[in-house]
């Protein structure tokens, strides 16, 4: 699989199952009721944390999908008082120019990786490839193998290569199936 295959299925559409539903919804990603449906068939969200950012990108179109994202993303201030005991929590929707400068900042790394920025207002979700069960199955392996090839699992342009390569490997059928 080269780079030119790789893509964030811009001109895809999202899974059959987010059209059943529109607007915006108070639920934090995990808990949209589309995700939980989804997650019954087999699917599991993309991981958040930065360092797989790209996971999307170069996972393989047959086993990844996504959904409009219509959550609201919470900002959560706590306070304490000088025994360290919780006074009081306020929650507020994290404002559309807080998200935007977090998405910067993602697309920034992506972007000194050699990537695209990724589609704004998606939630991505993945299947599992190879003979593994599950996505945070798939992620030990990833590392693991970078590991044993000398490469710091991390986001760098090697990292990226090598996950691009095993995940390609792992998704081909074996050489001895018709």
């Amino acid at each position: 699989m080269s780079w030119d295959e790789m893509s964030w299925d811009e001109g895809g559409a999202p899974h059959p199952l987010a059209l059943r539903r529109t607007g915006r919804s108070e639920l934090e990603p995990d808990r949209l009721p589309e995700i939980r449906e989804l997650e019954a068939l087999g699917w599991e969200p993309a991981p958040e944390e930065l360092r797989w950012a790209f996971l999307p990108y170069v996972w393989p179109a047959a086993a990844r999908t996504w959904i409009p994202d219509r959550s609201t993303h919470w900002a959560v201030e706590t306070s304490l008082d000088g025994h360290g005991h919780v006074t009081g929590v306020e929650c507020a929707p994290l404002p559309e120019a807080d998200l935007r400068e977090l998405d910067g900042e993602t697309d920034t790394v992506l972007a000194a990786l050699g990537l695209p920025p990724r589609p704004q207002g998606r939630l991505w979700l993945l299947r599992p490839v190879g003979p593994f069960s599950t996505v945070n199955e798939v992620l030990n392996y990833l590392d693991a193998t970078a590991a044993s090839r000398g490469t710091e699992p991390g986001l760098s342009a090697a990292f990226v290569d090598l996950i691009r390569a095993e995940l390609a490997a792992l998704h081909e059928p074996p050489a001895d199936t018709p």
